[in-house]
């Protein structure tokens, strides 16, 4: 299944630990930004040497591609979305054609998608399987475009043309990807047990997608316990996943546990989602105003200079910066109705339902309300904050 190793590892870039940090001009000359990794190890030695190579033939597609893969599954393992600025640097000879070689297609649609650009994504993931039926990998990113986007159906159809090409504890973790939040929560997560233990060979990222997936369907129906148990398992094998970090601290902050947070995302700060779940932490605990003060100022000049670049990929975060760290209950209400115009995870409902509930305005929340009765979204926290606003469990 080598095949997939550069699409399971990019697709959970979607969620929570997609933010992208911007420039941060240091205190004063002694302050530690971060610590780098050796440019004498192995690896980066490897990258050294293919970067130039392609520095002296830039338009070598093999060399492109293959470099262009290894910093996508860079910068998922080190959690660094540096990494997929340089990927695409390696494809910038490509990056602006129509129509592009096959492999550089699917690799612009996952970097694309990275950067929530979802219908130029689908656009080259159409053109890809439309040329290539039997690219599992381009089968397996589009199902989760779709069902980030909300279409189930389409989510639906891709996973089944996936399953017939890759193995089994992939093809079950797309559908139930999907089924999860579309009436069948259940039904979904018993089945996606049953093939994890069926599957106990399948690769490390494959089966942290799986845990991840597994631990938020019962956070989703209120077994915090047998949550908390599947992050720990995935971070076992996967200790710096961003998104992962992002959707174990959103657990401890629901358990009102935030001291938890604090040790979990220490180091990694770097990343907005989780720097912003970082402060959250400091802000319940009341202990620290200082270092609250400089993280709440360091996330607003990221999202100043996100802002200023025409970038909003982080609504849904920064409407969570407003509601729970400003707060501006109106200003987090329009970006989460932005944000609800791009995606629609049960995160991006949840923030708008809250930013309704804390700005006293029922209406403008109903537009989930609507989505979470048709599509049956089983959550208590949805199914609490829609108490809240008169619209019954």
């Amino acid at each position: 299944m080598k095949t997939l190793q550069v699409g399971i590892a990019a697709l959970l870039v979607l969620g929570a630990g997609a933010a992208m940090a911007v420039p941060y001009t240091p205190q004063s000359g002694a302050q530690v930004i971060e610590t780098l990794p050796s440019r004498s190890n192995a690896q980066q030695l490897a990258l050294q040497a293919m970067r130039r190579q392609l520095a002296a033939k830039p338009k070598d597609l093999a060399l492109a591609a293959k470099l262009a893969q290894r910093y996508i599954a860079l910068g998922r393992s080190e959690t660094d979305p540096r990494y997929f600025g340089y990927a695409q640097a390696a494809l910038a000879p490509w990056w602006h054609a129509a129509s592009p070689p096959a492999e550089v297609r699917l690799l612009r649609a996952i970097l694309l998608q990275n950067t929530h650009r979802f219908g130029s994504a689908m656009e080259d993931l159409n053109a890809v399987v439309a040329a290539a039926p039997d690219n599992a990998q381009a089968w397996l990113t589009r199902a989760t475009v779709q069902t980030v986007t909300g279409d189930y159906a389409g989510a639906t159809a891709s996973c089944a043309r996936l399953s017939s090409m890759a193995e089994q504890l992939a093809a079950i973790t797309c559908i139930t990807n999907t089924t999860s939040v579309s009436g069948r929560l259940d039904q979904s997560e018993r089945l996606l047990v049953a093939t994890l233990r069926r599957n106990p060979d399948s690769a490390p990222e494959l089966r942290t997608w799986s845990l991840t997936l597994l631990a938020e369907m019962a956070a989703r129906r209120g077994d915090a316990g047998v949550a908390e148990a599947r992050f720990r398992e995935a971070l076992q094998a996967s200790p710096r996943d961003s998104y992962l970090l992002g959707a174990y601290a959103d657990l401890l902050l629901d358990l009102q546990r935030p001291r938890e947070v604090l040790a979990l995302l220490d180091g990694h700060r770097r990343i907005d989602a989780l720097l912003l779940r970082h402060a959250i932490a400091l802000k319940r605990l009341g202990n620290a105003p200082a270092e609250l003060a400089a993280q709440v100022k360091e996330l607003q000049a990221r999202f100043n200079a996100a802002a200023q670049r025409g970038d909003s990929v982080h609504q849904r975060e920064q409407a969570r910066f407003e509601l729970e760290l400003m707060p501006r209950g109106g200003k987090a209400l329009a970006l989460a109705q932005s944000n609800w115009q791009v995606q629609k995870e049960p995160a991006d409902m949840r923030i708008l339902l809250e930013a309704a509930v804390h700005a006293g305005k029922p209406d403008a929340a109903a537009p989930v309300l609507q989505w979470i009765a048709r599509h049956v979204v089983e959550d208590i926290a949805l199914a609490s904050l829609s108490r809240k606003l008169g619209a019954g469990a």
